[in-house]
């Protein structure tokens, strides 16, 4: 069975970090254009960081504006697992967090996140930035 698992997520205050993770099975992630987006209450669901394959790419990355600094991408090809550290967190980061697999091999990572294409997705993790 393909899946996307997501985990990590919670309530942290602002200012403070969490680290989500998203582990794929029945699929080698390491071909993948690998995505993490967010869908906050009564608002659509945007892009928030994208990272290319390391195995048919270079890795490359993109971040929206908005967390950029904060957050960082990174992928673990031998535990099929793609990370989202988030630091700084701010209550308007407050969201749903989903992890997406594109296996269009023309895109890079800001294709991905602009485009918002998956072929696979996870059920999604939610953080809460509150006091």
């Amino acid at each position: 069975q393909l899946q996307l698992v997501e985990s990590g997520g919670g309530l942290v205050q602002p200012g403070g970090s969490l680290r989500l993770s998203c582990a794929a099975s029945g699929f080698t992630l390491g071909y993948y254009v690998m995505g993490w987006f967010r869908q906050a209450p009564g608002k659509e669901r945007e892009a928030v960081s994208c990272i290319s394959s390391t195995v048919t790419s270079d890795g490359n990355t993109y971040y929206t504006d908005s967390v950029k600094g904060r957050f960082t991408v990174s992928r673990d090809n031998a535990k099929d697992t793609v990370y989202l550290e988030m630091n700084s967190l701010k209550p308007e980061d407050t969201a749903v967090y989903y992890c997406a697999a594109d296996a269009y091999q023309m895109h890079d990572a800001q294709a991905m996140c602009v485009s918002m294409r998956g072929d696979f997705w996870g059920q999604g993790t939610q953080v809460t930035v509150s006091s």
